[in-house]
């Protein structure tokens, strides 16, 4: 939990993701937000490593009867194939569909994977981002099928 708390601090991925925590370097809220999820039987929950490190962490949520992906890797791995390759993986353990997903619509490289996997834009949306403290446009995007192959 250490090294997903530090990760998900690092501003400039705060920036790139958000929508995140209000206050990311809050430890108590973090924790407590974590206890939450691992206390959910609908939540799919996994960390991202590479050889043998934590890179990131990824998810599946059920929020207003629809699941939702997301995940956080690690910036120094950006542009990798890191995250497309935990994404194909989580929707191998996701087996219901449809499945959603929302990012920032300046996060290319996100919405990128998101596509690469078989996820398909459906519109945007303007939501209050914590980590811009102001209200931005966000992506959505659904999954049908299967996804993309590895």
């Amino acid at each position: 939990m250490d090294a997903l708390f530090e990760l998900m601090r690092d501003p400039e991925s705060v920036r790139m993701a958000a929508f995140t925590a209000d206050d990311p370097s809050d430890r108590a809220a973090f924790d407590a937000h974590m206890a939450k999820i691992r206390a959910r039987a609908d939540v799919t929950n996994r960390v991202v490593t590479l050889d043998g490190r934590l890179v990131g962490s990824i998810a599946a949520f059920v929020i207003e009867g629809e699941t939702e992906v997301t995940y956080w890797i690690d910036r120094s791995y950006w542009g990798q194939g890191i995250a497309g390759r935990a994404l194909r993986l989580l929707l191998d353990l996701v087996p219901g569909r449809p499945l959603f997903a929302r990012a920032a619509s300046d996060n290319r490289g996100s919405i990128i994977v998101l596509q690469r996997a078989g996820f398909v834009i459906t519109g945007t949306d303007v939501g209050y981002a914590n980590g811009r403290r102001a209200e931005i446009e966000e992506t959505l995007l659904r999954l049908d099928g299967a996804g993309a192959q590895p």
